[in-house]
């Protein structure tokens, strides 16, 4: 053998010995990786020794409404996900009066397609049935869904999570406001272990019929499986759900209903380290709760409570020209249809003009009979009064009425007595049934609509919100909803009217800088 060859082979050895080495190492890396990842699986990077997140709970017997523990209870947390049972709450509601069903289709915008994780991977312009949302929020938590609900409902999320926190105080909730439907992270969306309590209990007992859907553990979407977080299902005798969440600053977080030999338990926890912590803290509870709540149902059903003021009072400076001193402001009652979630509210006042009668009062009467034409007001002096639309399901009176407010608000004889609404007198409560007076008449100069939604109460929530956010320009506006068909389904228009080209412009500029749409158009 030369001494070339000899080189050649050592060479050889070496590259041999090198290349080993290099993977030994890296199979000890992956090794290594492999295990670390497995060790991480469904714990987020923050459950590590130093995440101690805030901690508060309440146990409440179900059927007397007692408590049976309490900790931090009414201490300020963020509910995460939970939020997500005030989603359902609210759609419950809608799918119990009919006005949607579980086969309905509600459309996923850009907006909604965008959440966060947990998601169902929505793309703009897809549709998820009202059914297949419900179990995506329960089994999925998933956040694109929940939004999808928001604007389905309240026709964007900022609005519908006012309509969430106007529920949640009817509730009784004192301490919880919404900032959107999901629970992702605001830090202005706060509740406390006693709200949630009370809105599980809510749940239960005002929709027996839908909340089953919280025992849900999987369900078959476009034929994968999806499976829930809930660990409790069918581990703990009697859990019958509800909802769990974890956002990083609330901890990992439950509402669990408990319903086993007639007694019903309702625990909420908040600030678990992991969702092992926190099941283990929920199985502790129900375990040193249960042989004391009562079998008895004796509580009320959780119940909205709901209250209506209708405010009179003089103008502070009448409008110039006034031939009648008395012309008195009626803030006009809003009455939300039962079940709403819109907050009771004046709505904005209109001018009107109506002629100066025998009596100085306005009376609140019914439209005129169909195919009966308007009258105007007829020449002479006339008065100057500020009147806001009412809703009324009172008779009309008897007798032909006197000529009045375009034939809709006639002059009425004091004999009338409950209908006439004067200085110091109680407005009564309009009945939901009455469709809004005077919403489809004709108005002049510019207009323009600020959107359209399935419910009234949405779109005179997206007027007030649009009224404040271009108040130099809509400031006098006339603010107005207008019903249209749209197939089986109806929409009510968000618009103003009594605007300059100039105004309208303006108005649309500032709203679409809010994320407001705005459409400007000429009557």
């Amino acid at each position: 053998m030369t001494r070339q060859d000899s080189d050649r082979q050592r060479l050889l050895r070496w590259s041999s010995l090198g290349l080993a080495v290099v993977i030994a190492v890296t199979a000890v890396s992956g090794s290594a990786e492999a295990r670390s990842r497995k060790k991480s699986r469904g714990k987020p990077a923050q459950a590590a020794s130093t995440y101690n997140p805030p901690t508060a709970s309440i146990v409440v017997d179900g059927n007397t409404g007692a408590v049976l523990h309490a900790s931090n209870a009414d201490a300020i947390r963020h509910p995460a996900s939970l939020t997500k049972m005030m989603t359902l709450y609210m759609l419950f509601e809608r799918l119990e009066s009919g006005k949607v069903k579980l086969n309905s289709s509600m459309p996923a915008s850009a907006h909604a397609a965008g959440q966060a994780p947990s998601k169902m991977g929505l793309k703009a312009g897809e549709t998820i049935s009202v059914e297949t949302a419900i179990k995506a929020l329960v089994v999925k938590s998933a956040n694109d869904v929940a939004t999808v609900i928001a604007e389905y409902i309240g026709g964007d999320e900022p609005t519908f999570a006012r309509m969430m926190t106007a529920k949640a105080r009817s509730l009784g909730m004192s301490n919880t406001t919404y900032r959107n439907a999901n629970g992702l992270p605001d830090d202005a969306q706060v509740t406390t272990a006693r709200d949630q309590a009370l809105l599980g209990r809510a749940l239960q007992d005002r929709f027996p019929n839908y909340f089953r859907y919280f025992n849900t553990r999987s369900f078959v979407y476009e034929g994968r499986t999806v499976r829930g977080h809930n660990r409790l299902l069918g581990s703990v005798d009697g859990v019958d759900g509800i909802k769990t969440g974890y956002i990083r600053a609330s901890g990992f977080n439950i509402v669990t209903s408990v319903n086993r030999n007639n007694r019903h338990l309702v625990a909420a926890v908040f600030g678990g380290r992991s969702a092992g912590a926190r099941d283990a803290v929920v199985r502790g509870l129900i375990g040193k709760t249960y042989q004391v709540a009562s079998a008895r149902r004796t509580a009320p059903p959780v119940a909205e409570g709901t209250t209506a003021v209708a405010e009179i009072k003089m103008p502070a400076q009448p409008p110039t020209p006034v031939a009648d001193p008395r012309a008195v402001e009626v803030a006009a009652v809003d009455s939300p249809e039962i079940g709403s979630s819109a907050p009771i509210k004046p709505n904005a006042v209109k001018t009107v003009l109506v002629r100066s009668g025998k009596t100085q009062v306005a009376a609140l009467s019914q439209l005129p009979p169909a195919g009966r034409a308007l009258m105007p007001p007829p020449p002479g002096p006339t008065t100057v009064s500020t009147i806001a639309t009412v809703k009324s399901d009172l008779p009309a009176p008897t007798g032909e009425p006197e000529t009045g407010i375009l034939g809709t608000l006639p002059a009425t004889p004091p004999s009338t007595r409950q209908q006439v609404a004067s200085v110091g007198a109680t407005v009564p409560v309009p009945s939901p049934a009455q469709e809004t007076v005077g919403a489809s008449r004709p108005r002049s100069g510019w207009m323009i609509q600020v959107g359209a939604f399935p419910e009234e109460t949405a779109a005179k929530e997206r007027l007030e919100a649009a009224q404040t956010k271009a108040k130099a320009q809509l400031g006098h506006a006339e603010p107005f909803t207008e019903k249209v068909a749209r197939g089986e389904r109806s929409l009510f228009r968000a618009r103003f009217a009594g605007l300059e080209k100039t105004q309208a412009e303006a108005a649309c500029k500032n709203l679409k800088r809010s994320e407001i749409p705005c459409l400007l158009m000429k009557n």
